[in-house]
Parts: structure tokens; C-alpha cells; sequence
């Protein structure tokens, strides 16, 4: 890609009325809430199927692959922090099994809260898990849904694979460049009306 370096975006406090949040059971992971990433305001979420690791074992801040990988993708099709907000299908980061389908169902309310609150312009969903939980689908696929727009709860969505799949499998990276460059090109149309 570029000489790029990953910073890590400011993240958006968890409404106060849900940080003891525990209808899901994910709060006896142990991990913490994280509501939302970037500029709240932006005209474009991004939704991830949880969050990854913002602190190191020590607590220290960190940006984890998942993140560099989706900045330098978006700072290489000319998207910065303002235009994007990264949000998760689950608010915690699950670190043992737990029963998907029924936790997916159940946080998809928290998801669905801030899409009315933030009324975004267009909607990035990344990864498989992300893709079927948002499009309410347990077979949708991002290979068979990826290169257009799809109207889900009323929103333009596009979607791309998962940063951590880039990684995983390099001979993804020009495509998940195609899916970003995609994603700029519509929401330059829909900024230009």
C-alpha cells in the first residue's frame, strides 16, 4: 500500500444507560464495551462483527491488524478518519463460545439504535458474520454480495471482506482495494446530489 501510519481513532463513549449492559452475556467475558470508533458524525459506518484489541496485554493503547488494515485501505481511495465511524455487530469482544445466533440477535438492537441516531449516508459492511447479521441473512456471503449496492434497514450498503482476511490472505488485497474504491466512488455520487 502507502507509507502509512495507523493511529488509533478516538472512540465514542458507550451510552451510560448501557455500559452494565448484560442481555447478552457477553459481560462475563470480561472484555469491555466498545460502542464505536472515528467520527461519530460521519457520513459513512463501517460494521465490523466485534471489536479487536485496542490495549495490549498491559493496557497500553494499540491499533490492532484489523484497523491498520482498513486505514491504510481507506487512506489509499482518499477516505480519512472524519469521513468514516466504525461500529460492531457485537459492542464486546467475545474471548470464549458463546451462542451466536442468539447474542447476534439480541446486539443487533444496540446496531440498529445508533443507525437511527446517526443516520448515516451509506453503510460498509465488513466480513461474513458482519454481513449476515446486518442483512439478516445466515447465507449471505460477501464473494456473491460484494460490487453493489444493497438497500438494508433503508440504507445503502456495501460490503467488502474482513481486514483480518486481508491479512490472512494477501491475494485478497486488491480486491478489498476494488471494495473500498467502489465505496469512495458511490459515495461521491450520492455526496454530489
Amino acid at each position: 500500500m502507502t507509507d502509512f501510519c495507523p493511529v488509533l481513532w478516538p472512540e465514542e463513549s458507550t451510552p451510560e444507560h448501557l455500559l452494565d449492559c448484560n442481555e447478552c452475556g457477553l459481560d462475563q467475558h470480561g472484555s469491555r464495551m466498545v460502542w464505536g470508533e472515528g467520527n461519530p458524525l460521519a457520513p459513512i459506518m463501517i460494521i465490523l462483527d466485534n471489536p479487536g484489541a485496542r490495549e495490549d496485554r498491559g493496557g497500553s493503547p494499540m491499533v490492532c491488524g484489523t484497523r491498520q488494515t482498513l486505514q491504510q485501505a481507506a487512506n489509499l481511495v482518499g477516505l480519512t478518519m472524519e469521513d468514516l465511524y466504525v461500529t460492531f455487530i457485537l459492542k464486546r469482544k467475545p474471548v470464549r463460545a458463546y451462542d451466536k445466533q442468539q447474542v447476534r440477535q439480541i446486539c443487533m438492537t444496540h446496531l440498529k439504535q445508533q443507525l437511527e441516531e446517526k443516520q448515516p449516508k451509506l453503510i460498509f459492511c465488513l466480513g461474513n458474520v458482519a454481513v449476515q447479521s446486518f442483512f439478516e441473512n445466515a447465507e449471505a456471503e460477501v464473494k456473491a454480495l460484494r460490487g453493489e449496492i444493497h438497500e438494508i434497514h433503508g440504507l445503502p450498503t456495501a460490503v467488502g471482506y474482513h481486514p483480518l482476511a486481508v491479512r490472512r490472505r494477501p491475494n485478497l488485497l486488491s480486491v478489498f482495494i476494488e471494495d473500498w474504491n467502489f465505496l469512495k466512488d458511490h459515495y461521491n455520487r450520492i455526496k454530489s446530489y
